[in-house]
């Protein structure tokens, strides 16, 4: 009997919470998923799994034994890794990240992490769906905001501050807000995924906004806000080359409410593999020299439109 072959399956069935979705993993049959699970149950003289046609739910033992099974497996996992590769990262590890976040500031540097280290592979999860990290087996998620889950262990790797941004043509026809509770009067497009909702928080101050469009990702809130629909409240990032170009306009920034801390996160209740820890090395690396990604991100932006709209002297 292999014992570890017998833990994985078991493991990776919770993870997943399916015995087809670790059959295609493994490459076997799913009944020979459901016949591994059972010969740990027998062998450990208790059960584990309840099976119901829908899900999978695990007993208070096999909650237990999964904990500890899960710290087995990624010692096993790690001391493979240092002996194979002498303490290079190795096998696959699975990171799930904000859709914009991760297509403006992940993506343009996964080929350089990938060159680094050559025995790495990465599955990138891209999207706003919130990920359950154990349940969906992903080993490091960034997120965007105060930690709330105490499940997870996190690492600090960057800063998103906030602004209040509208076009220069919505403003044509809307005057300006000068305190958080004019937007109560105001198009306010909201990220119908943000914890916050349409409770915006300010300096001093919180406002439960309204307006005629709602949208789930930050890219719809990107372009609505461009199109002249609204007022939007969201990182600096998302808006850099528009306040550069002063295709947008910042709004309220003496009210500018609290940065939200970007975190890479991970499992408390894991061993953190060698791979998943240089990952988060490299991307705070990364983080770290980009200025929008930190404290300090609108006065920067600012002073750039500023030197572009500065009048260019002849030689």
């Amino acid at each position: 009997m292999d014992r570890l072959l017998l833990m994985h399956t078991f493991a990776r069935a919770v993870e997943t919470g399916s015995f087809s979705a670790v059959a295609r993993e493994q490459g076997i049959g799913q009944p020979n998923v459901s016949r591994h699970v059972a010969t740990l149950e027998h062998y450990l003289g208790t059960r584990l799994l309840h099976r119901s046609t829908r899900k999978l739910t695990l007993t208070p033992e096999g909650e237990r034994y999964y904990a500890e099974a899960r710290r087995v497996l990624d010692a096993v996992d790690e001391a493979e890794s240092n002996v194979r590769g002498e303490g290079n990262p190795s096998g696959l590890l699975r990171v799930a990240c904000p859709n914009v976040l991760g297509r403006t500031h992940i993506m343009p540097w996964t080929k350089t992490l990938l060159e680094r280290y050559p025995a790495l592979d990465l599955d990138l999860q891209v999207g706003d769906r919130f990920i359950d990290l154990v349940e969906e087996g992903v080993d490091v998620a960034i997120r965007i905001g105060a930690m709330r889950d105490s499940a997870l262990k996190a690492r600090r790797i960057g800063t998103a501050e906030r602004v209040c941004v509208a076009s220069p043509a919505y403003l044509a026809t809307h005057p300006a807000p000068l305190v958080p509770e004019d937007l109560l009067r105001h198009n306010c497009v909201v990220h119908s995924l943000a914890r916050s909702g349409r409770i915006w928080s300010f300096r001093t101050t919180e406002v439960e906004v309204g307006g005629r469009f709602k949208v789930n990702t930050p890219d719809g809130i990107h372009r609505a806000v461009s199109d002249g629909l609204g007022i939007a409240y969201a990182p600096v990032w998302l808006f850099e080359k528009e306040l550069h170009s002063g295709q947008l306009e910042p709004l309220l920034l003496n009210e500018m409410g609290p940065s939200a801390p970007i975190h890479c996160v991970y499992p408390a209740k894991r061993l953190l593999a060698r791979r998943a820890s240089a990952f988060m090395d490299f991307i705070a690396e990364r983080f770290s020299g980009d200025p929008v990604l930190n404290e300090g991100a609108l006065a920067r932006s600012l002073s750039v439109r500023k030197l572009r709209a500065a009048p260019q002297l002849g030689v």
